[in-house]
């Protein structure tokens, strides 16, 4: 039931990130994309792309806690489908270095919004915003990952 409210939200996100970026030329597929649950959940197990597309990515994402991320011009939507986490959004990076044109990583973040994320909690990040897996307390994380890029 939990499984089929987790597909269920992430199909609702995605047709509402695919009807507001239809204004904006933005994270607008070129085509329907269908991906059975069996592939989901081989792409899950060992992480990477379910859907690549102009604009839009969709990925699978196991993961334990991390250095800080930004980046210039992606948008996330995580779904979180198993494992608990403290996740740190906004702040001021500590140790900031720059990556490529669109991305920084850092150590830690100072203030910001710390948020306890389990299974079944949706959480947005906005261009421009750092965010942190600052701890993982199951070892893992599972999400989906909606990326929408902007310009």
């Amino acid at each position: 039931m939990k499984f089929l409210l987790a597909k269920a939200t992430l199909f609702a996100l995605l047709v509402l990130l695919i009807a507001s970026a239809a204004s904006t030329g933005e994270g607008v597929p070129a085509a329907v994309h269908y991906i059975p649950h069996d592939k989901v959940a081989a792409v899950m197990a060992k992480g990477g792309p379910i859907v690549s597309d102009p604009g839009l990515l969709v990925l699978a994402n196991r993961r334990g806690a991390g250095g800080v991320e930004y980046h210039e011009h992606t948008n996330h939507i995580f779904i979180i489908v198993d494992g608990e986490a403290t996740f740190v959004t906004g702040g001021t990076m500590v140790g900031a270095k720059r990556t490529n044109p669109d991305q920084m990583v850092a150590t830690s973040i100072e203030g910001g919004e710390t948020f306890h994320l389990s299974k079944g909690d949706v959480i947005t990040i906005p261009a421009k915003t750092p965010h942190w897996w600052k701890e993982v307390s199951t070892n893992t994380v599972g999400y989906y990952a909606v990326n929408i890029e902007s310009k």
